[in-house]
């Protein structure tokens, strides 16, 4: 065979496995291109496609004005990949321009408020992350992001603010650094505030950069809606600023103060000291974050006895006029056990009015022990004792009033006049709106309404009434209880000038053990104008240090009665009180 037939056969071979290889060659392309095109690109999508939570904002607190006494802000960590960092070309005004790290550098600086030099450090090395600054606010993160430099990115979350501080603290509640609410409102209205997170999904360039123009949302966020409180800010501010100034003087264990609109059953005011500050909860002792209003139950003592006259007056067990015996000590017939007067005195013979000028223990359960325990009873569950309100605040307290078939002799005569039952301030508080509501009790209203995001209507209290009392009984009631004000010793420091004030001392001894010791809650609860109530105002402290009866709570129940007359704008009253006949010994000194 010669030597051009070889070359031929070689090159004939060569071309036949130069085709075959071609042959295999398209026939993986056609498998890439075509056959397997979609689940390559999937997989190269998977491989780039990153998914990021779209944070929902929780929605606003506002107290009944529209103040903002809560919100959230979004901040965000600055962010860059040092791998990455490198001069950054942008074109400007159609001119390519070069941007340098250190220009760069410098600008962050100057915007994140960081030294130079550290900024240099941070951006150094081949990792995908090193931390710029924290918790930059919206204005820093805009002027950044608006820098367009592709190796910085950022880290966005939520921030929960309180922008009146601790104005309402106690009822707000708080969330924690991971946005959970943790108490108060905030965790018990969290169905309303709460939103719903949103996913976007974003493509990486193979150095791991976000591609702008990849961003595809896939669940938009839905914000929070608005919680609107009937917590007027203005006079709750100054309710807890003489709180404050009160638990500071008498070195109590602490205070509160709570302000009723009479007619609406709207709590304006739900005031303590100590209180706390929604962004620094931890400043405070555990104790002290909740609302002792609705969560601390107390034997009220003689603020019980305007409840026990009303219930007198309305069985027609007597009326104003009758009288009954009120001696200094009453011996009772069982057990060698007696009651004692609220303050030493000779035997004398009172009205209803006269008892409660002088708040005289033995002259109330001469008058209220005439009538049936179980009415008693039934009367005390129809002003809201021994039950949690329809608010249901969280860890609200019931208080403790046991039925009256669990009574024995001596209960049965010392809750006539507070004792041997446990109250909160809240449900004092709407026993006396009952009273100066013409004899019906409206359920609490602490949230007036609860707004979508959209604008509306979530959620509005279905608020409830009971009938009490008479409204011919409630009235009455209320004009004994202006004697106390007018002529009790007490009483008179609660008055407030050019207005017509009823109200109740109260010095009920807290139980040391299984009898009581030498300290004492204090209160005094009032009502105004008493001729057309506007405001119930109950104050309470709490083991006020050496002090034995109720005169350190009337400063602050009228200093907070006359602000909310005044901001209200409520005008002077320009009637008198009906002359009661109160004793037939003339006037006697109060201690309590």
């Amino acid at each position: 065979m010669g030597t051009h037939a070889k070359l031929n056969r070689r090159l004939g071979a060569f071309a036949v496995v130069l085709f075959l290889i071609v042959a295999a060659l398209g026939v993986r392309l056609v498998d890439f291109q075509v056959v397997k095109a979609a689940e390559i690109q999937a997989k190269s999508l998977a491989s780039r496609s990153m998914t990021q939570t779209l944070q929902a904002l929780r929605g606003d607190i506002l107290d009944s004005s529209g103040q903002v006494l809560a919100k959230t802000v979004f901040r965000y960590d600055v962010n860059a990949a040092p791998k990455n960092v490198g001069p950054v070309f942008q074109t400007i005004d159609g001119v390519r321009t070069e941007r340098s790290v250190d220009e760069i550098a410098l600008e962050l600086s100057q915007l994140l408020g960081v030294d130079y030099g550290e900024i240099m450090i941070r951006l150094e090395g081949d990792s995908e992350y090193s931390n710029l600054a924290k918790t930059v606010n919206a204005e820093t993160f805009n002027a950044i992001r608006d820098l367009d430099i592709p190796w910085i990115f950022f880290d966005q979350f939520e921030d929960r603010l309180y922008p009146m501080g601790a104005v309402a603290g106690n009822v707000l509640g708080f969330v924690g650094s991971d946005g959970t609410p943790l108490a108060g409102l905030e965790r018990q209205y969290n169905t309303c505030l709460a939103g719903v997170d949103g996913q976007e999904t974003f493509e990486r360039s193979a150095e791991g950069v976000r591609i702008p123009t990849s961003n595809q949302t896939t669940q938009p966020t839905e914000d929070g809606g608005q919680l609107n409180l009937s917590i007027d800010a203005n006079l709750q501010f100054f309710a807890q600023q003489v709180l404050a100034d009160t638990v500071n003087e008498l070195s109590a264990t602490w205070a509160s103060a709570i302000v009723v609109e009479v007619e609406t059953g709207r709590i304006l005011a739900a005031a303590e000291a100590p209180t706390v500050d929604p962004n620094d909860p931890a400043a405070v002792p555990a104790a002290d974050r909740g609302s002792r209003i609705f969560q601390a139950a107390f034997e009220p003592g003689s603020i019980m006895k305007a409840v026990s006259a009303s219930m007198v007056l309305d069985t027609g067990t007597a009326d104003e006029y009758d009288t009954v015996p009120a001696p200094d000590r009453m011996n009772l017939d069982f057990d060698n056990e007696y009651i004692k007067d609220s303050f030493s005195h000779e035997d004398f013979t009172l009205s209803l009015a006269g008892v409660l000028r002088y708040s005289s223990n033995t002259g109330m359960t001469n008058f209220a022990s005439q009538i049936p325990r179980e009415t008693r009873y039934e009367y005390l569950k129809k002003f809201g004792f021994g039950s949690v309100s329809p608010l249901r605040f969280e860890g609200e307290s019931s208080g403790i009033l046991h039925p009256a078939s669990q009574w024995d002799e001596m209960t049965n005569l010392v809750t006539t006049f507070g004792q041997g039952i446990s109250v909160t301030s809240l449900q004092m508080a709407y026993a006396y709106q009952a009273i100066a509501n013409g004899g019906v009790r409206l359920d609490p209203i602490l949230v007036d309404s609860c707004l979508a995001a959209d604008g509306s209507v979530a959620y509005a209290p279905n608020q409830g009434s009971t009938r009490v009392l008479s409204t011919a009984s409630a009235n009455l009631n209320l004009e004994l209880m202006e004697q106390v004000v007018e002529f009790g010793g007490v009483g008179k420091t609660a008055a407030i000038p050019g207005y017509r004030v009823a109200g109740k001392t109260g010095t009920a001894e807290i139980k040391s053990g299984s009898g009581y010791g030498d300290e004492y809650a204090i209160s005094f609860y009032g009502i105004a104008p008493a001729e057309n109530p506007k405001f119930v105002v109950g104050v309470t402290i709490y083991r006020p240090e050496g002090v034995s009866n109720s005169s350190k709570a009337t400063p602050p129940f009228k200093a907070i009665m006359q602000q909310a007359l005044k901001h209200y704008r409520i005008p002077p009253s320009t009637t008198e009180s009906r002359s009661i006949p109160s004793d037939k010994y003339g006037q006697i000194d109060e201690n309590d």
